[in-house]
């Protein structure tokens, strides 16, 4: 595929001096990308096969890169050692939006044992493949990335305090040409960025919102998409900010504004094809047992894994009704009001689930995607009745949690995510996302000044 690299053709690009730096990385908890740039040279003398180091703190840290303390994992106590970055090179690519760079993603390891560090995103997701393939299946899935678009550039923003922001868009534009147009200096790069970087794009559009814009990539095997995401989401924020312009993945930028989501579509794959087209009839819809049970026991377990999919104070703010945002667990064919929407036929038959905001990271989406439909074919869990009509207006089926405080409940008291995850990555995302919790508790917000300052 073009843009992706062999040790080989790095070597002969930095022989020619067309490549000098080589970008190694891999995410945390928020699914930010963290590492060290390497002189290219170094990187195929040493680092490719050896690896690097980096401090442990980084799967402790909040937003504001602070160490926080109660975690097992690593802490002042244990006095924040290294863990291993060991470059996947499968991932090895052009980062053509970056000047003559590479980037390779990084599995990390323990350095005494030498086996995954169990807490990070990535081994959380290898962990439930594994377990998909122990069951004679692969996943493939794409992710449909929402965002906004504003003139001014990241530092101008801060400097605002994200306030005033002038989207490049005035009007609502969902499918608009017109102001797609104007938006090509920006999107049309990113997306030739992508395509010559070995993420291959297929279309991007207009959305809902005004400067609302989404950028569709090619479906993969689940590993390879969350990873084509997470480069997908640094490509555009550097791109952005080298035009001078600024974009945010927040789930809910604008109380008047539909939010921005990361509409999920997955399959599962088994030696003969897409095991979800089968005999079965459900609606308008031929599915196999694998698709119901899958479904089913992804349906079932949502709930109580909901912070997996919504992992912020604002991603909750996005579940509004006719918002195109999913407010109650129900699936049909094609009906954008469902959080579970089939679409496609035969080898194309998918589930999209809507639930995800665009604050997603996707390696823990999609572990949680499969450890609860994988969780479904095993004990053979039957979906609701397909719902037919409006789900917003259907007050009997429930409701997808509303607070961050709602879904870390059920995250906390999931005797599942317990087992599926492991207790100590269940234990070490409870505390993650208890002190996200916490952190917006104690903070004082503009809405508060503004309501209370003159008139309480």
């Amino acid at each position: 595929m073009r843009g992706l690299l062999s040790i080989d053709e790095l070597r002969n690009l930095a022989e020619a001096d067309e490549i000098d730096t080589v970008v190694v990385g891999f995410t945390d908890h928020y699914g930010r990308l963290h590492g060290k740039r390497f002189d290219a040279g170094f990187f195929l003398e040493d680092a490719h096969s050896a690896g690097t180091h980096a401090c442990d703190y980084l799967l402790t840290v909040d937003m504001e890169m602070e160490p926080v303390a109660g975690y097992d994992y690593a802490n002042w106590e244990k006095g924040y050692g290294d863990f291993h970055m060991v470059p996947d090179l499968a991932t090895l690519r052009l980062a053509d939006w970056l000047p003559r760079s590479a980037i390779v993603l990084c599995d990390l390891l323990d350095t005494s044992t030498h086996q995954p560090v169990a807490v990070a995103p990535r081994s959380i997701l290898r962990r439930q493949l594994d377990r998909a393939a122990d069951m004679g299946y692969s996943a493939r899935a794409a992710s449909e990335l929402e965002y906004f678009i504003f003139e001014e550039g990241y530092r101008a923003a801060a400097e605002a305090g994200y306030a005033n922001l002038r989207p490049v868009g005035w009007y609502i534009e969902d499918y608009h040409l017109l102001q797609g147009t104007r938006e090509e200096p920006y999107n049309g790069s990113v997306r030739r960025h992508l395509s010559r970087s070995g993420i291959p794009v297929e279309t991007s559009k207009g959305e809902w919102g005004r400067g609302q814009h989404e950028m569709n990539i090619r479906y993969a095997e689940v590993l390879e998409m969350a990873d084509r995401h997470v480069l997908m989401k640094q490509c555009m924020k550097e791109t952005a900010d080298a035009l001078g312009m600024s974009v945010t993945f927040m789930a809910k930028p604008h109380a008047d504004e539909a939010g921005s989501s990361c509409h999920l579509h997955v399959s599962l794959w088994n030696d003969d094809g897409n095991a979800f087209p089968g005999e079965v009839a459900a609606g308008p819809l031929q599915v196999s047992d694998e698709f119901r049970w899958f479904l089913g026991g992804w349906m079932d377990k949502v709930a109580e894994l909901i912070v997996l999919f919504a992992p912020t104070i604002n991603s909750y703010k996005r579940f509004q009704s006719e918002s195109w945002a999913p407010t109650r667990i129900a699936w049909s064919h094609d009906n954008r009001t469902a959080g579970f929407r089939i679409v496609g036929s035969g080898p194309g038959l998918r589930i999209e689930c809507r639930i995800p905001g665009a604050d997603v990271n996707p390696y823990l989406a999609y572990a949680a995607m499969l450890a609860a439909g994988l969780d479904g074919i095993e004990n053979q869990i039957e979906p609701p009745a397909i719902f037919e009509g409006d789900v917003y207006a259907a007050e009997d089926l429930p409701e997808v949690p509303t607070t961050l405080g709602d879904a870390l409940a059920l995250f906390a008291g999931s005797e599942f995510a317990v087992r599926a995850l492991g207790a100590d990555v269940h234990e070490h995302y409870r505390h993650f996302f208890e002190l996200e919790l916490a952190a917006y508790d104690t903070a004082v917000t503009d809405w508060e000044r503004q309501r209370y300052f003159e008139r309480i």
